[in-house]
């Protein structure tokens, strides 16, 4: 398999989770701006939406978007700590968690990023993401993960929360989740991801 990544994106979660799972991969950096990737190639030739993460697996087939890599990935270790089994209602609840994620946290997130936004309607965004991250520590606040265990959700979760710094937000402000990111930051495989990323050469 081959995982198309850019640093500091959400393509993270992914990554972490390759390598808590000890599954084979490939990882190429891609750079978001020219959509150039690190083995010559045109990015939107592989995934035409043009953003990251990439998974393309061995026989060519191609998936994106996050949380159907996160739980496509699992699927390929059944038993898995990662995720509840398909079928289950706990795999329904770890969906409901990556929905959330997914459109609350990451999708509110995503505005904060755009430099042609005024400050002011900024922070109408940066309210709804305070009053998600509250609910956030309201659940973290009586369990150390998003479901029984660390799994995917968390993965994703700690990706998208990271990108907090860049918009001048203190997650210290929410005790809760500061401590559940340094949890996970511990994390043999988070930091391996994050050191493997830091690595690599820019494209």
């Amino acid at each position: 398999m081959k995982l198309y990544f850019a640093p500091m994106t959400c393509s993270l979660s992914p990554h972490i989770v390759l390598r808590e799972l000890g599954l084979p991969f490939e990882l190429i950096r891609v750079n978001n701006q020219t959509k150039r990737t690190a083995d010559g190639r045109d990015f939107r030739e592989i995934n035409p939406k043009g953003y990251v993460a990439a998974l393309v697996l061995d026989n060519g087939e191609v998936l994106t978007e996050g949380p159907a890599i996160l739980q496509f990935l699992v699927d390929q270790v059944p038993g898995s700590a990662l995720a509840p089994a398909n079928g289950t209602w706990e795999r329904s609840r770890l969906q409901e968690h990556l929905n959330f994620i997914s459109s609350e946290i990451h999708g509110g997130s995503a505005p904060l990023f755009n430099s042609q936004i005024p400050e002011s309607i900024k922070s109408l965004f940066k309210h709804k993401l305070f009053s998600r991250l509250e609910l956030l520590s309201q659940m973290l606040a009586t369990q150390d993960y998003l479901m029984s265990t660390f799994g995917v959700a968390d993965a994703y979760l700690f990706t998208v929360l990271t990108w907090l710094p860049t918009f001048n937000i203190d997650i210290e402000n929410w005790p809760v989740l500061a401590a559940y990111m340094k949890r996970i930051a511990d994390r043999p495989s988070v930091r391996l991801a994050m050191a493997a990323e830091a690595a690599t050469q820019p494209v």
